[in-house]
């Protein structure tokens, strides 16, 4: 079996991929949203901010928690539904508005699962690449959670750019828990 000491090469590609693991830049820690029980994991200390969108006919309120770090923003938007068919009509809303402002790049949208998320409206997952050159790729999640008093939590998980770490966008979207 070789050793490192006879490839140098491979060594260097160990303590490359120990350093990028262990990268200032990504300082995971886990981050409580709003009050309807998502822990997220963030690889920085997050922002909050909360504010107006508009979902259909309905101006609705959202709680956003993000941070930048590595090349690209991690972010967690939160909006609470009062009943399911809100939920799922809110959700529909809030993925036609991502999809339209991604203008004309190339979109993969495809089902998703996270434990313990509802199964209507169900959790789906897009990927864009964008056709500009330098523009940021998006990934995002969205997924829905009912609440002990009738309300529906919805969510939105994205990362926006290219994470310097390969694995920063699964390790944030794997780092995604509900209660």
């Amino acid at each position: 079996m070789p050793s490192f000491a006879s490839r140098p090469w491979l060594a260097l590609t160990a303590a490359a991929a120990f350093l990028a693991a262990c990268s200032p830049a990504f300082n995971w820690r886990e981050v409580q949203i709003a009050d309807a029980g998502l822990v997220a994991l963030l690889p920085c200390k997050p922002d909050r901010a909360n504010r107006a969108l508009p979902l259909g006919a309905e101006s609705v309120q959202v709680d956003m928690a993000g941070c930048d770090t590595g090349g690209a923003t991690f972010a967690i938007a939160h909006a609470s539904a009062g009943s399911p068919e809100q939920a799922e009509a809110w959700l529909s809303a809030w993925r036609a508005a991502t999809r339209s402002q991604l203008g004309d790049a190339k979109v993969a949208e495809a089902p998703s699962a996270l434990q313990r998320a509802t199964a209507m409206p169900a959790p789906a997952r897009l990927d864009a690449q964008p056709a500009q050159p330098g523009a940021a790729p998006v990934q995002v999640l969205w997924f829905a959670q009912s609440q002990k008093n009738g309300t529906v939590a919805l969510y939105q998980a994205t990362v926006l750019g290219k994470p310097s770490a390969p694995e920063a966008s699964k390790t944030f979207f794997e780092g995604l828990s509900l209660p």
